[in-house]
């Protein structure tokens, strides 16, 4: 066979070169994905475009929404909440998201978050016997800390009528979102086996949080569904020094062992890059990370994921599945600050000298250079 011309090794360099170029540094994880709440109805097309053009051309193929109470439900109307989606609303979102090749994963935050700041959630409003602490009272004005040790409220896990309400619920945006996955939030539960609760007090705090996994992971699995959680609760703050929020401090930590190895764990960490995929992974746990507002943070937890993948034993390595940016604002909010028309630092993505949403999903997806800022 005769030998390439030096000139044309030349130009394959260079394409090559380019081509490598043109790559995120995210390319070539199993998921490349974005968590972010469900576009209200007025957002609806804005966010379709954003799907088409800035989530598809990256080759992002995961995209978990926060529903919530958001979505028109027939299985329990009393339960809709103000400008929620309408089954042709999230068709259009589905077929957006099967053009662009992702996958759709539908969140309603269950166990934890049914209230924030002074605000119950819809499902404690229509059903306050679900509260598993109904004696502490939403402040007019809310604080933290407080003598409640109020964050967010939790449904207690042993109501006998519970999961025939958000099972209900879980379905029908299963359906709605054609899914094979759900995400079941269960983060930052603080309130959980309380002494006062007629049915869980005194119980230990890390099998009720097991149990609750289990039997939602149990009614997915039997139509077919996997089921995402974040991982904070299952990582143990204390003995690690990671602290309150993203690590447990009442204990559920011990649930890591109690659970079933087909849950995938969103492991967050946002102001260091903890490596506690890792944790997760020699558990025998998938496990993708999260990062947040901290471009510097994000690409180093993108870099981790990689080295993971490459220098794990050969049974965990294809535990470690990739990356997933979350937002905590609204969609709208996200896209202004993303096209630069507004700054939502009040909608909960906070501006700290570049530390934004929408720059760290550029660094990971866009394959910026990323460069220490000096204070």
């Amino acid at each position: 066979m005769k030998p390439l011309h030096p000139f044309l090794i030349f130009i394959l360099v260079l394409i090559l070169q380019a081509n490598a170029r043109s790559q995120s540094i995210a390319d070539s994880l199993p998921v490349r994905g974005v968590a972010i709440a469900a576009p209200s109805a007025r957002n609806l097309d804005s966010f379709v475009l954003f799907i088409d053009k800035e989530l598809g051309p990256r080759k992002i193929n995961t995209l978990i929404l926060r529903v919530d109470f958001g979505y028109q439900f027939t299985s329990h109307p009393e339960l809709v909440g103000n400008g929620a989606l309408s089954n042709g609303d999230v068709k259009k979102l589905v077929a957006a998201c099967r053009r662009n090749g992702i996958r759709v994963i539908p969140q309603i935050n269950l166990l934890g978050h049914q209230s924030w700041a002074s605000t119950t959630g819809k499902l404690l409003q229509v059903y306050p016997q679900f509260d598993e602490t109904p004696w502490v009272k939403m402040p007019e004005k809310y604080e933290w800390p407080n003598a409640d040790g109020l964050y967010c409220k939790s449904y207690c896990p042993l109501h006998p009528d519970v999961h025939q309400v958000v099972f209900a619920l879980v379905d029908e945006i299963c359906a709605a979102f054609e899914s094979d996955a759900f995400h079941a939030g269960m983060d930052e539960v603080f309130y959980i086996g309380e002494e006062k609760c007629p049915r869980c007090g005194g119980r230990d705090k890390a099998e009720l949080f097991a149990g609750e996994v289990r039997k939602i992971r149990d009614h997915l699995s039997a139509k077919g569904r996997e089921l995402w959680i974040w991982g904070d609760r299952l990582i143990d703050g204390k003995t690690t020094g990671i602290g309150m929020w993203e690590g447990s401090f009442n204990n559920t930590h011990r649930a890591i062992d109690m659970i079933p190895k087909d849950v995938v764990i969103c492991d967050w960490h946002y102001e260091r890059p903890d490596k506690t995929a890792v944790y997760f992974a020699m558990k025998g746990f998938k496990v993708v990370t999260c990062p947040w507002r901290k471009p510097e943070v994000a690409v180093q937890q993108v870099a981790d994921m990689h080295q993971f993948r490459r220098d794990a034993p050969k049974d965990q390595k294809d535990r470690y599945l990739g990356v997933v940016e979350t937002v905590w604002s609204s969609a709208g909010a996200f896209l202004d600050g993303f096209y630069g028309k507004t700054n939502p630092a009040s909608n909960g993505d906070a501006v700290d000298a570049g530390n934004t949403p929408w720059a760290t999903f550029r660094a990971m997806y866009d394959n910026k250079k990323v460069r220490a800022k000096k204070k």
